[in-house]
């Protein structure tokens, strides 16, 4: 079902980057407005990781069996691979874009847009090393934050959204028997694929105690597909006698030269362990974190569109009601406007595909159907009731030992973190990368920077917009700058 581009991309009217629920979802309506198309995406295949499956390039046909919404994800598919095949869709898999840009000669004399581009994985150079379109939608979706626990170096911790992505892409696990904390709802599904694929659970520990959502269960019932997803998980968590415990959290991962076992205690609203409720879970050789998600803005903020804080500390950018930025022609949508979902990201994507393909080909974007906005709404509120009910949890921080490794890239500690503020003035995310390397790794700080900012000891809200200031985006083979205009 994968197409590829080679060779000269012909004159664009939109450009989408990513191919997730969002960008699948803005293609197609783009194209349904006339729009000449390109769509960039760093994995092999369609999908992103919501609908991450397995390698249509080995000819594995993947029915579907972990996957939430996988009609849907056909229904996009199909009207994607359509587009590719009538050449209405450029497609450039396997491809990262690593800089953005405003340039001139767009329609009327205005602005486009110029994309620099790479390989996702490997030295070389891009079939195309750059695009130009009139309109820009940008989908790249987020990754998991994590905070550091004592331990969490060991081989067999992963994120938990990468045990999932494991299972969706192989179809088999990493391990045999996992532990999953952190918080939020998106460890129901990491804990029911694993038993699904033949694993075990021995616990799913949620930080929170869930009480947040009894004065917010409204925003729950406008969203009656998210309870029944939930009853599913719970049918899942009875039959294959998966413990959930609420307010409880992984204090140790312990083991030699992998994870062994886990050490657990319940925690009080402050964030303090509640004294004699220490235990530990031994025979485990899987560990899966996860305490939400942070928005991949390095595109946005390159091409200078507003950002705000969003309720759970992500930050995220403004956009209106037909997924507009601040930034003239610039297009955002799925997790970049904030953490929601597959269903928000379709809904946004659907939106801002067509908004910018019709603003292009017919000059007006034309309002968005009362409908749409009733369902925005009601997902947005939804995800807003999630966020402020599964908090990340106070006092992670008074867990950590001098020797905790929090910038697993460069190995750097909570002890040199804490060092270095106390004795070098390094009260940021940036004055801490510089002195002590953290978030100078292959990751580039997307995982310990929500965890810097807050041991440096300033607002971890304010020092993401530092950390997402990159004017490269991503990692690249220094070929790429040969190609460069």
């Amino acid at each position: 079902m994968t197409a590829r581009s080679t060779g000269a991309a012909p004159a664009l009217h939109v450009a989408i980057v990513g191919a997730g629920p969002a960008g699948l979802a803005a293609a197609g309506a783009a194209v349904a407005q006339g729009a000449r198309v390109a769509v960039v995406d760093a994995a092999e295949q369609p999908g992103g990781q919501f609908w991450r499956h397995r390698s249509e390039a080995a000819g594995v046909t993947d029915d579907g069996a972990f996957h939430h919404g996988w009609g849907e994800y056909l229904a996009l598919r199909a009207a994607f691979d359509s587009g590719v095949s009538s050449g209405a869709i450029a497609y450039f898999p396997a491809t990262s874009v690593w800089m953005a840009r405003r340039i001139g000669g767009g329609p009327g004399g205005g602005d486009r847009f110029a994309l620099e581009l790479a390989p996702a994985h490997g030295a070389g150079s891009a079939p195309v090393p750059s695009i130009r379109a009139s309109r820009l939608v940008l989908a790249t979706g987020g990754y998991d934050r994590q905070l550091p626990v004592p331990g969490w170096d060991l081989p067999g911790v992963m994120a938990a959204g990468g045990i999932q992505a494991f299972v969706k892409q192989n179809g088999m696990l990493p391990g045999r028997r996992f532990v999953i904390a952190g918080t939020g709802p998106f460890l129901l599904p990491v804990a029911a694929n694993i038993v699904q694929a033949g694993g075990a659970v021995a616990a799913v520990c949620e930080s929170a105690s869930l009480t947040g959502w009894l004065p917010r269960a409204h925003r729950a019932a406008g969203v009656p597909a998210k309870a029944l997803e939930g009853a599913e998980y719970a049918w899942a968590f009875l039959r294959h006698r998966i413990p959930y415990r609420i307010r409880t959290v992984i204090t140790e991962i312990l083991g030699d030269d992998r994870v062994e076992a886990v050490r657990t205690a319940r925690v009080s609203g402050a964030g303090g362990v509640v004294p004699g409720s220490e235990r530990v879970i031994d025979g485990i050789d899987g560990v899966g974190l996860g305490w939400g998600f942070t928005p991949q803005l390095e595109l946005p903020v390159q091409l200078g569109a507003a950002t705000r804080v969003d309720v759970d500390g992500s930050l995220v950018c403004e956009v209106d009601e037909h997924g507009r930025s601040s930034v003239p022609g610039l297009f955002l949508a799925g997790e970049l406007t904030g953490v929601g979902g597959a269903v928000l990201a379709v809904l946004e994507g659907r939106i801002a595909g067509r908004s910018a393909g019709a603003e292009v080909v017919s000059g007006a974007s034309g309002p968005v159907a009362p409908g749409e906005l009733r369902a925005l709404a009601r997902q947005r509120g939804f995800a807003e009731a999630m966020h402020l009910a599964h908090p990340v949890p106070a006092g992670w921080r008074d867990r950590l030992t001098e020797s905790t490794v929090v910038c697993r890239c460069e190995e750097v500690s909570a002890g040199a973190l804490l060092e270095a503020r106390a004795e070098l003035a390094a009260e940021d995310l940036r004055t801490e990368k510089g002195v002590t390397r953290a978030g100078m790794g292959w990751c580039q700080g997307r995982v310990c920077g929500f965890a810097v900012s807050c041991l440096s000891g300033g607002d971890a809200r304010g020092s993401l917009s530092t950390s997402a200031k990159r004017p490269v985006a991503q990692p690249l083979p220094l070929g790429a700058f040969l190609d460069l205009e």
